[in-house]
């Protein structure tokens, strides 16, 4: 049952993706965001008041940090979907195991807590040389800055999740965690749209017509049920085999871009999917081991989340 709960996270997470990719040709990011944020928080209020759960929390301020970075990581996936291919947005996006391994690494490197552990040294290089594959048409049709931003995103997103965990552990519950970051979505999509309403240059709202309506609700709540599904699959699951499984996610969005977009990709860019991928991999067993690590991460409460 894990395992299903896990692949329909990751079809739901690439249906928000095309769902985003379509709505930016009529709305903007701050307008897309807002949405995101309004859908997510009416429905876990919703789910809230049937549970019997309090919003209630005792630690505001980290939900405040790890709203203000989720959002962050978001507000550029987002511009990254805009302009890349969707896989390859995906696929970038999918590095952020890969920075969080790097980041805890380097971590414990420079505090000397351990050893070198060369297995996830090499998995974490070869993940780059996947990066440079997949980046190729990107920088030869000239959409380095949505590449850019897509890396900084996965990178972003890492350290999001680290505060994701550190509020496990705190023992906020996964409902609350997703509702007020789901909150912060929609108070910095009303910024964003407010902060340029005096530009006569920027058209700064779009009507909702039959299309974009039906674009942003499925947006909504396709991150909503996948941020709930991959917490499910977590809670219940076999942490290694789930964390595998969220990779599907690539594949989906591959099928999304050639039946919607007619992407087709050259062999290289397959290539270094793949190799993403495989680094991917590699990190999540390296992290999720019987070890003393592996141990922490399994028992840490993995509340999900797309950044």
């Amino acid at each position: 049952m894990a395992s299903l709960y896990m692949l329909f996270a990751a079809f739901a997470f690439s249906l928000m993706g095309a769902c985003v990719k379509l709505a930016s040709a009529s709305y903007s990011i701050s307008e897309i965001v807002m949405y995101r944020g309004l859908i997510g928080v009416l429905m876990l209020f919703v789910l809230v008041r049937y549970q019997n759960g309090t919003l209630r929390t005792t630690v505001p301020r980290a939900h405040l940090w790890r709203g203000l970075v989720g959002v962050v990581s978001l507000w550029l996936w987002f511009y990254g979907i805009a302009q890349l291919p969707l896989a390859t947005a995906v696929t970038l996006n999918y590095m952020s195991p890969i920075w969080m391994a790097a980041f805890l690494f380097c971590a414990g490197w420079w505090h000397a807590k351990d050893h070198v552990a060369w297995p996830l040294v090499g998995a974490i290089l070869l993940s780059f040389v996947g990066v440079i594959l997949v980046l190729q048409p990107a920088f030869e049709s000239r959409q380095w800055l949505g590449a850019a931003t897509t890396l900084v995103s996965g990178m972003v997103s890492a350290a999001a999740y680290l505060q994701v965990r550190r509020l496990g552990q705190l023992g906020e519950p996964e409902y609350r965690v997703v509702f007020y970051f789901a909150l912060m979505n929609l108070v910095t999509g009303l910024i964003g749209v407010a902060s340029t309403a005096g530009d006569a240059s920027v058209v700064t709202w779009h009507a909702l017509d039959a299309r974009g309506a039906a674009l942003l609700l499925a947006m909504g709540v396709a991150a909503t049920l996948a941020q709930m599904a991959m917490t499910r699959a977590y809670a219940i699951g076999n942490t290694l085999v789930v964390a595998n499984l969220q990779y599907t996610g690539i594949i989906f969005s591959s099928v999304w871009g050639m039946l919607l977009w007619g992407d087709r990709f050259d062999w290289h860019v397959w290539l270094g999917m793949a190799v993403i991928l495989g680094s991917g991999l590699a990190v999540t067993y390296y992290n999720t081991r019987k070890t003393e690590r592996g141990i922490a991460v399994e028992k840490t409460d993995p509340i999900a989340s797309e950044t």
